[in-house]
């Protein structure tokens, strides 16, 4: 597998940068790489498969996004709690939202939200290791390396099949937990063969295009055709040569390699341009929105878990004008995402999750950061564990319910508090994978993906 740098991310509040590196795909090298890694995943992949085929959109919004300023409000709070903005009611009666969210409250009853959601860290790096893998394991700003695989790699793992023309696991446009890619998103132990393929790019752009899909300059259809019909030739070797069954894997593996780079479900999810102009403009005109109707669109063609990308959450100060301009796009692509999936008779067969690694602090800070007050801007919230928020909807969930509360400052969970192994095995069985399954580690030692495997059965 190829990596190119492609420079520093923007600074995270830590002060560091990190650096981003894109792959190179199958078709930029000829497929040469793709039936290796398809190989590497067949032999780690057991037979469990999900009877119902759900698939699954994680909308993540790194850097942390605060719950008393979306989906907890507090209005008869002190000011400097309550935040800025105020609640207004949904379609569902007793839940209220932000009133950044108007297109959201139509569709309440669409999805559900947890609100006693904890794993009791301020620290970037454990947050998003703890969300995305339910795992403490040291993780820290000091300690920042992956330690467990995904939830989006064990899915895939679990769910993989080499008769798939669409990996199984994709991230639009990349996949970055803090600035890491993949970060928390990865396989880690499970192996590379399990990173989400990342479609780069701007969807939001008239000239997006995915380049791990596209030929290298010179290769063309046939020269891969002649690739297949290579194989086909070997395939005759008498079997006695092989009594391991080589060829035959990889012949699968030659095969899937071809489907993606040539077949026309890929190509075709890729092509936003097929969608009319009235669907775009509600998803948004922006790198969101389209990323986000890009995955449905991927969902649509047979990946089975994707994951969105949208950063810049982490408002320790100016919140206003961050929420300003970051909740009314959030709104529009998940009220459209809803809706869009109900018409086209998808949404129960399509998980939506919304969450990031924390949320922010319940009473705001005065702009300055450890200096003067308003030095560093406007008001802001600080990173918070203690209590924060997940939404979920399609694929098997109940809508219009609210699981759990916080106190009345949201400080802490007040009633059905929520951990992410919880949450993991919720998604897990929608999916119709069973929460209490173990892989082996490097070791050959059976490790158990959850500690607590008990679901959110409310929402089931």
């Amino acid at each position: 597998m190829f990596r190119i740098d492609a420079g520093e991310t923007r600074r995270y509040c830590d002060g560091l940068s990190r650096r981003s590196f894109v792959q190179l795909g199958v078709a930029g090298i000829a497929s040469v790489q793709l039936p290796r890694l398809l190989e590497a995943r067949e032999t780690q992949t057991n037979s469990t498969v999900d009877p119902r085929h759900r698939s699954a959109i994680l909308i993540w919004l790194d850097g942390g996004p605060g719950h008393m300023d979306m989906y907890d409000m507090k209005p008869d709070a002190p000011a400097e709690y309550r935040g800025i903005w105020r609640p207004i009611r949904t379609n569902v009666p007793g839940i209220e939202i932000t009133e950044l969210f108007p297109q959201q409250a139509k569709v309440a009853d669409k999805f559900s939200i947890v609100r006693s959601l904890h794993h009791d860290t301020g620290d970037h790096f454990a947050g998003g290791h703890r969300m995305l893998t339910t795992k403490d394991m040291g993780v820290s700003g000091g300690n920042t390396g992956g330690k467990f695989p995904s939830m989006g790699s064990i899915i895939a793992h679990q769910r993989q099949s080499s008769d798939r023309d669409i990996p199984a696991y994709m991230s639009v446009p990349i996949a970055s937990s803090i600035g890491l890619r993949p970060g928390y998103f990865g396989g880690n132990w499970l192996g590379a063969q399990f990173d989400p393929f990342q479609t780069n790019g701007d969807p939001n752009n008239a000239n997006f295009k995915v380049d791990n899909v596209e030929l290298a300059p010179g290769m063309t259809v046939q020269t891969l055709d002649d690739r297949k019909r290579l194989m086909k030739s070997l395939d005759r070797i008498p079997r006695a040569v092989d009594a391991s069954g080589t060829f035959d894997a990889m012949n699968r593996f030659e095969k899937q390699a071809f489907r993606f780079v040539t077949g026309s479900k890929a190509r075709k999810a890729f092509k936003l341009s097929e969608e009319n102009d009235e669907l775009r403009d509600a998803y948004g005109r922006n790198t969101w929105g389209q990323s986000t109707l890009l995955a449905r669109r991927l969902v649509e063609a047979g990946a089975g878990f994707v994951t969105v990308h949208l950063g810049g959450w982490d408002h320790h100060w100016n919140l206003e004008s961050g929420m300003d301009s970051y909740l009314p796009r959030v709104d529009a692509l998940v009220a459209t995402l809803f809706q869009d999936l109900e018409r086209r008779g998808q949404l129960d067969s399509t998980l939506v999750i919304l969450c990031g690694e924390f949320s922010r602090t319940p009473r705001m800070n005065d702009g300055g950061n450890g200096g003067p007050p308003l030095s560093q801007g406007t008001p802001g919230r600080d990173h918070w564990g203690n209590s924060m928020f997940c939404l979920l909807g399609g694929g098997g969930i109940r809508g219009g319910q609210i699981v759990g509360s916080t106190n009345r400052l949201g400080e802490e969970p007040l009633t059905r508090a929520v951990r992410p192994d919880n949450l993991h095995a919720t998604i897990y069985r929608c999916l119709g994978i069973d929460p209490k399954i173990q892989l082996l580690d490097h070791s050959g030692r059976p490790t158990s993906v959850l500690e607590d495997p008990t679901p959110i059965h409310e929402l089931l």
